[in-house]
């Protein structure tokens, strides 16, 4: 392999947890909740999926059945779908949703997977290119640069700026274009089959990780190292 995309939520880094997230935009606030009404919110956004990059929805209402399925093509697609879903939950004051959907799109929200650091570096060492190509409706280049690992990404291929999303092997070919790699010997490495499975349309090889929580994966990615080797 002479070069390797990434997939970003769930592969490289994870998003908090429900509760926190909530708990981080009610910090500071004068909230009317109480502690057990704290908890009670955020497992009911946990259930309904509205954190994104956390766990998948029980169900896609209807009326967000649409908007759901092309939510990545933009940035507008994204916000809609996953406020819509908070929606689903009452909060004290409406604005909270949009400060949810806010707070999941900064640095503080996110941490890399505990070997990412590590993989990156030496791959970077071994002289081998590295892409991101995520299904995202916004940009999470500051949140690889909050972390100190912006360094070792060569190209950021985001669906929302193309307007197109996984599986669709474009994503992929424009992410392979961007490195100058061969798509044969090119690794994809991300948590969803579907999805990141599509660069096999190319000739890609593709190694896939458990999505979990940054605390019960500590070594998903080192694989990758051998892969590459």
């Amino acid at each position: 392999m002479n070069a390797v995309l990434f997939d970003f939520s769930g592969t490289l880094f994870r998003v908090e947890s429900t509760d926190a997230w909530l708990r981080g935009v009610m910090a500071g606030m004068r909230s009317p909740l109480s502690e057990a009404e704290l908890t009670a919110a955020a497992r009911a956004l946990e259930a309904v999926g509205a954190l994104p990059g956390g766990g998948e929805p029980a169900r896609i209402p209807k009326e967000l059945a649409g908007v759901w399925k092309i939510r990545d093509r933009s940035a507008a697609l994204h916000r809609a779908a996953y406020t819509g879903l908070s929606r689903q939950v009452p909060l004290p004051d409406p604005a909270l949703h949009d400060a949810l959907y806010d707070r999941h799109m900064t640095p503080a929200a996110w941490a890399p997977y505990p070997d990412a650091p590590e993989v990156l570096r030496v791959l970077r060492e071994r002289g081998i290119p590295v892409g991101v190509v995520s299904n995202i409706g916004w940009d999470p280049r500051p949140v690889f640069r909050e972390h100190g690992l912006d360094r070792y990404v060569d190209t950021y291929v985001l669906s929302f700026e193309h307007g197109i999303q996984k599986p669709d092997p474009r994503l992929f070919a424009a992410a392979c274009e961007a490195l100058g790699a061969d798509p044969r010997r090119t690794l994809m490495v991300g948590d969803n089959r579907e999805a990141d499975g599509g660069a096999t349309a190319l000739g890609c090889g593709v190694h896939f990780v458990d999505h979990l929580p940054v605390t019960d994966r500590p070594a998903g990615l080192l694989p990758v190292l051998e892969l590459v080797g």
